[in-house]
């Protein structure tokens, strides 16, 4: 039969929690941004093309 560990805890919270406060978080969401501006183009240029389309097959 295996031995059973008992697993270490950490002494004092206070270093997680200092080291929580110094760590921002600051994402970058320029690539983001680019798609969703090129999702918008397409979709406008589509449905411009579909109206454009519906003028000419009636």
């Amino acid at each position: 039969m295996a031995k059973k560990r008992k697993r270490q805890r950490r002494s004092s919270s206070s270093t997680t929690f200092a080291t929580r406060r110094e760590v921002e978080f600051n994402p970058d969401y320029t690539p983001i941004k680019q798609d969703l501006k090129r999702i918008g183009t397409l979709a406008g240029t589509f449905f411009l093309i579909l109206v454009v389309l519906s003028f000419f097959l009636r």
